[in-house]
């Protein structure tokens, strides 16, 4: 079970890599980790209705999305947004940390429910 929850936690951070790298690219903003937190929380909440205690969801859950999904980089993001200049910065950011936090919310409560 720890070398099959190490295994996806490693697939789940190269995901999370490609798709922040992916959408890096595009966007000034820290798109990439609002994108993947809220897609992790919706996937998580699915995992979590359809496999409710069930061996592969510690698998898919703790490894794969714990290791797809950060709070730790989308904490430093809105911090980075913060330390921009002007108290505009500051608004921008406090706004980007509670629509994260609301979006995952509301993503995994939606994930819970088709599952």
């Amino acid at each position: 079970m720890i070398l099959a929850v190490a295994l996806a936690g490693g697939a789940g951070a190269v995901a999370r890599f490609v798709v922040d790298g992916f959408i890096a690219r595009r966007s000034v903003l820290p798109l990439g980790t609002l994108l993947i937190n809220v897609s992790g929380s919706f996937l998580l909440g699915l995992v979590v209705g359809m496999l409710d205690g069930a061996a592969a969801a510690s698998v898919v859950g703790t490894g794969l999305l714990g290791g797809y999904t950060t709070f730790s980089t989308a904490s430093v993001e809105s911090l980075s947004l913060a330390l921009r200049d002007g108290a505009r910065a500051a608004v921008v950011a406090a706004g980007h940390a509670v629509v994260m936090v609301l979006a995952c919310v509301g993503a995994a409560a939606l994930g819970v429910w088709a599952g």
